[in-house]
């Protein structure tokens, strides 16, 4: 591998085939957004731009013959202006063509009105689960799953056609998802209109597994046979590293545990779990160093190293987003067995017209932007800042590890932001952890699927040497997951893109002069100095002397009860995902929890389980007479025995005691027997009620109970009327007038998530509760509440800082 020599002057990258790719990519935008029409006037457009560039190159060269001088400008910028140009236009005619055909499709009209059809398809992915945090939500194994396919025969009503076309089914797990790309199936369900503009002709919405399936190919099977040998011989490593090994080396995710998976998405490292160029680039160049230390023919190691390349997209299956990281690594090896010079930028450019030709769709793909720019960042800023770090003395390596994630970073930066709302700078140093486990962890992970066919002890070895590899990543997601305040809130859409871009930009250019990168680094170590601190530890938090703490953790409930001893709390629900709830009862100081207890087992009131029970002794986890959905019990008694601590059942008129909290269980009083789990309704009114009380201050905690379970309380005559309110159903419109009058309460807590597509909370209600004299206060807006003082003189004290809304 030849490395560039720092006290050379590094030669400029080949930019010419660049402005073709952009020019390409754009038509190609500009037609799937705004239709055909917008292609032909591009084609147009595009052989005017020809024309003319050719009449340029032909005027430079009758001069170039008598004056060269006056032609070098010309002759220069002349060719890649005509590339442009003459690749705009091939853009405008593949999109003009696939426009035309989603326009005219004849399952466009049945999708409009929703009719049902029989489809046959080609499968172009794997299926992938929908998580829906929403209540009452299914893990991925029980819900649903998205499958991308192409038509091969329609079927409407009597009429029956052969189509082409994309189309995208919802499916139900069960069935479709071991199905691999390339097998045919039919599928029966009713139509609906695409969402998105990415040349999709349709949705169908799958009532029903799937029938009359094809075969895999050989070579799919080849490849689930090895992966499932990985899966096995990962079984030697911990649950979480264990389900960690087949995302990082083929992108099998089916093992990772929520846990793990939430960790990643807040440290930023989910890219890790997807099947990339980095990791195309990972396995062909360990062969190819391993073939260079032998010494062996550089065509030979070329072959070699091209041909794992090609049996790692088999592994991971060749999927168009395999494929597609296929092609994005190879222009990565290139890049560095040519010492990442002059041919690397032709080499992405050259990829981006074919695969955009291949495939307009991918011109709308973030994950297709993400792979350029991620490439790019690899090729251009990469080797300068590398070299750069060398000259002062820092090892090749080193250099490498450092300025590979962060230029990577950098460069995608603004897209992530544009397209999250958000942006994590916790996430490059995270990145930064991760690099030097990931190589050997990629490697070990292939290793052990190609030697499983051998019998299960080399797989197993394989495994076993990168366990210290994938432990360290989860060590490094998990403690970046728990650092708080770590994800800043950005302008989401095209603005917020354009705003950080502009940002990073400049960045880039003050950093090029020495003494303006000595102030720009000035003010940003001021900043993190003024910032950081804040944000991890806000002055005043928590309060001295508080009672309940309303945690913030977006749509769902989490409540903090103090109970008299120090450090040890009660906790009532713990939202949708592992990271808030940890959070909020790290910067509480919680040392133990003395019970937690879950309202009712929808997803939003026990998803974040296994983050709360994490690191901390539990005395007893306790649910309530309603035991449906029944995955969600099975799943807490899973979490609780992990934790060590007994599932224990509490019934209305129960009283519990602690030094100094008491808790007794007002409902429900007459729990209805073989609820359907599908009832959101008739489970949230099984929710456990609890009254609160404290030496100082009464609070009562409602779940999600709605209008029958509270007329039942009221009807009961329980004791309801209590200082705090914690609203039931995170104030929906559910709630009555009279049960709120019952219980009259001079402070309420509303946890609500920003951005929820569910309206809550109800505006017209929280307005009543403070014309009533109520002090009120929510989540998405105050972020963790806290509630201080006495019924005289009773405080809420807001942290601020709350949860972004999600993308």
């Amino acid at each position: 591998m030849r490395a560039h020599d720092p006290a050379e002057p590094p030669r400029p990258p080949d930019l010419r085939l660049v402005p073709a790719a952009l020019a390409a990519w754009a038509v190609v935008l500009l037609g799937i957004g705004l239709g055909p029409v917008a292609g032909v006037c591009a084609a147009v457009i595009s052989t005017a731009g020809i024309i003319a560039a050719a009449l340029v190159l032909a005027r430079s060269a009758r001069r170039a013959a008598g004056t060269p001088a006056r032609a070098t400008s010309s002759a220069r910028h002349g060719p890649a202006v005509l590339a442009a140009a003459g690749c705009a236009a091939a853009a405008s005619v593949v999109v003009t063509a696939n426009t035309l055909l989603l326009v005219q499709h004849p399952l466009r009209e049945p999708a409009e009105r929703g009719a049902a059809a029989t489809v046959r398809v080609v499968l172009r992915d794997d299926p992938r689960p929908i998580r829906d945090a929403a209540y009452g939500s299914r893990p991925a194994a029980a819900g649903q799953v998205l499958v991308p396919a192409v038509l091969t025969d329609v079927q409407v009503g009597d009429g029956r056609w052969s189509a082409g076309g994309r189309v995208l089914l919802i499916a139900p797990a069960e069935g479709w998802t071991g199905l691999l790309p390339g097998q045919e199936a039919t599928a029966e369900g009713l139509l609906a209109p695409a969402g998105r503009r990415d040349l999709t002709v349709a949705v169908l919405r799958v009532r029903g597994p799937p029938q009359e399936v094809t075969a895999a190919s050989w070579w799919q099977d080849a490849a689930g046979g090895l992966r499932a040998g990985l899966r096995e011989a990962a079984g030697v490593l911990p649950p979480a590293s264990a389900g960690l090994l087949p995302g990082l080396a083929v992108g099998d995710t089916g093992g990772l545990t929520s846990e793990v998976d939430a960790d990643f998405r807040a440290a930023g490292l989910t890219h890790l779990l997807a099947v990339s160029g980095a990791n195309l680039a990972i396995v062909g160049g360990a062969v190819l160093a391993l073939l260079r230390l032998l010494r062996a023919d550089p065509r030979l190691a070329a072959a070699l190293s091209a041909a794992a390349v090609a049996g790692f997209v088999v592994l991971a299956r060749p999927s168009p987003s395999v494929v597609r990281a296929a092609v994005m690594g190879a222009v990565v090896l290139l890049a560095l067995a040519l010492g990442r010079g002059r041919s690397a930028m032709p080499a992405l450019a050259a990829a981006v017209l074919v695969l955009l030709t291949a495939d307009p769709a991918l011109a709308v793909d973030p994950g297709f932007a993400l792979s350029v720019l991620a490439t790019a960042a690899l090729v251009l800023l990469a080797p300068g800042w590398t070299d750069a770090l060398r000259r002062r003395g820092v090892p090749a390596w080193a250099a490498e590890a450092l300025t590979v994630p962060a230029a990577a970073f950098l460069v995608t930066a603004p897209l992530v932001a544009g397209l999250s709302g958000e942006v994590s700078p916790i996430a490059v140093l995270a990145n930064l952890l991760a690099v030097p486990a990931v190589a050997p962890a990629t490697v070990l992970g292939v290793l052990a699927a190609v030697l499983s066919p051998l019998g299960p002890l080399p797989a197993q070895a394989c495994a076993w040497l990168a366990g210290p590899a994938v432990g360290w990543l989860v060590l490094v997601a998990d403690r970046a997951a728990a650092v708080p305040g770590a994800v800043l809130p950005w302008p989401d859409g095209v603005g917020g893109a354009v705003l950080l871009g502009v940002l990073v930009l400049v960045l880039l250019v003050l950093g090029r002069s020495p003494r303006s990168r000595a102030v720009l680094l000035a003010v940003l170590l001021g900043l993190a100095l003024v910032l950081v601190p804040t944000r991890i530890a806000p002055p005043g938090w928590p309060p001295a002397g508080w009672h309940l703490v309303m945690c913030d953790v977006g749509q769902g409930d989490a409540v903090v009860l103090a109970t008299g001893r120090p450090g040890w709390v009660v906790l009532v629900d713990a939202g949708p995902d592992d990271g808030p709830v940890d959070v909020c009862l790290d910067r509480l100081g919680v040392q133990g929890i003395a019970m937690v207890v879950l309202s009712h087992l929808h997803a939003d009131h026990i998803g974040g389980l296994a983050g709360a029970l994490r690191g901390r002794p539990v005395g007893a986890v306790a649910v309530g007479p309603v035991h449906e959905p029944r995955w969600a019990l099975q799943m807490v008694a899973r979490r609780a025995a992990e934790a060590g601590a007994p599932l224990v059942a509490l019934t209305a008129g129960r009283r519990l005691q602690w030094p100094g909290l008491t808790l007794d269980v007002l409902a429900p009083r007459h729990p209805e027997p073989g609820i359907d789990p599908d009832d959101g309704t008739a489970v949230n009114d099984g929710s456990l009620v609890l009254r609160a009380a404290t030496p100082a201050v009464s609070a009562l905690l409602t779940g999600d109970v709605e209008l029958a379970a509270q007329a039942d309380l009221l009807a009961s005559g329980a004791h309801l009327r209590a200082d705090v309110l914690k609203m039931p159903h995170h104030g929906s419109r559910y709630t009555s007038v009279a049960f709120l009058n019952a219980v009259a309460p001079r402070a309420v807590l509303v946890s609500v998530g920003a951005g929820n597509r569910y309206r809550h909370p109800d505006p017209g209600l929280l307005g009543g509760l403070e014309r009533a004299g109520a002090t009120v206060d929510r989540t998405d807006l105050a972020g963790d509440v806290a509630v201080v003082g006495s019924p005289a003189d009773l405080e809420l004290v807001s942290r601020g800082s709350p949860l972004p809304a999600p993308r």
